[in-house]
């Protein structure tokens, strides 16, 4: 069990001079402290319990766990699909990619390229001799005629029937609205305007009178009497009998009451719990630091002396010949996963041709072949020039 984490000692708040403490705070105080002890106590050691467990679990259990499921997977998924994508699909792919290119890609293109290609363009030449002649002949067929008809009979004759209308009608009636209906309706505008205008300023007057009647006569003498035989009287009841009494029983029934609770109850009693409760928390810190040594202690001493020996003897007599027989069956594998690679290459593009080795023709007066040079015997290039 490993040690709870240190944390920083917080400080506790101060508390208030003495001469302002009252005996409430004094005779609360030390029964406060010793029940919050025993109600924290437990909740901190279980708590550092948890801590402990936790980061126990995450090192031991949690982290290894995730370790082995991830060379699991990699071992039961990537590895095998690595493989048969680099030793099965690749070359399969690219036989089919070669295949396709010979047969149906090569072929397409001479086809386009000496056949389609020719035949539209003739197409195409054809076609616009058989649209230029349908065109030419529509054109004299259908459009010259109306366009000689529109152009050299109707235009002239609308253009005679649009002179004829302007001088017989556009022209007189002109001439008739600017001499005749404009004056004309300028003074009866005028005339009408006048009489408006003196219909309005009496109507006017006539409203102008009437508000002030009404203002002076009607809403002055009714705003007094509401004023000051209504609203004074009432505001003065509802100001000094409902106002200020109920503000004075407020203010000393519940405001003066509460406010001596707070201060003087609530607060010194809050703040001895909260005291209370950070005293009991460090010194429940204290105490679970100890246990936690203590059984931490405990547990290193069966580490040592009971599971250390019995993980050598696991790890010599069972864990290495496994991992050896495991090394030997994966070294297995890889060798005949290349033979069947190999193999499968040769089947598919055949067995590659060896290069021809390069013959350097010997220079001139030099041996072709070159001998060690020993020490005992007379074989050295010199003395096998001279023999020759």
């Amino acid at each position: 069990m490993e040690e709870p984490e240190k944390r920083p000692v917080i400080p506790a708040p101060p508390s208030a001079p003495a001469s302002s403490e009252g005996c409430l705070v004094t005779a609360i105080r030390l029964p406060v402290r010793i029940v919050v002890l025993v109600l924290v106590v437990p909740v901190r050691m279980v708590w550092d319990a948890l801590v402990v467990c936790g980061r126990f679990l995450d090192r031991a259990l949690l982290r290894p766990l995730g370790r082995a499921l991830a060379w699991l997977g990699r071992a039961l998924f990537v590895v095998p699909w690595v493989w048969a994508y680099r030793n099965l699909l690749t070359p399969f792919g690219h036989g089919l990619v070669w295949t396709l290119r010979t047969l149906v890609a090569r072929p397409a293109q001479w086809l386009c390229a000496h056949v389609l290609t020719p035949l539209g363009q003739l197409l195409v030449v054809v076609t616009k001799f058989i649209g230029d002649v349908l065109g030419w002949t529509l054109l004299a067929v259908c459009v010259w005629p109306w366009v000689g008809l529109w152009r050299y009979v109707l235009v002239p004759v609308g253009r005679g029937l649009a002179w004829l209308g302007r001088v017989l009608c556009v022209v007189p009636a002109v001439w008739l609205y600017r001499r005749l209906l404009t004056p004309l309706g300028h003074g009866v505008a005028w005339v009408v305007r006048g009489i408006g205008a003196g219909i309005a300023w009496t109507l006017r007057a006539l409203g102008t009178a009437l508000a002030f009647l009404w203002r002076w006569g009607v809403v002055v003498p009714v705003g007094f009497v509401w004023r000051w035989v209504v609203v004074v009287p009432v505001v003065f009841v509802w100001r000094w009998l409902i106002v200020v009494p109920v503000r004075f029983l407020w203010t000393w029934l519940v405001v003066v009451p509460a406010g001596f609770l707070w201060r003087r109850v609530l607060v010194p009693v809050g703040l001895e719990v909260g005291a209370a409760f950070g005293h009991a928390w460090r010194i429940a810190g204290y105490v679970s630091r100890a246990v936690g040594r203590f059984l931490g202690g405990l547990l290193r001493w069966t580490y040592r002396h009971v599971l250390t020996p019995v993980g050598h003897l696991l790890r010599d007599g069972l864990w290495r010949p496994v991992a050896r027989t495991v090394r030997q069956a994966v070294g297995a594998a890889r060798s005949t996963a290349r033979q069947v690679r190999a193999d499968l290459r040769r089947a598919l593009f055949g067995a590659p041709r060896p290069a021809p080795e390069a013959v350097v023709p010997a220079p001139h007066g030099e041996p072709t072949e070159r001998e060690p040079r020993t020490l005992g015997s007379s074989t050295t290039a010199y003395t096998k020039l001279t023999k020759d």
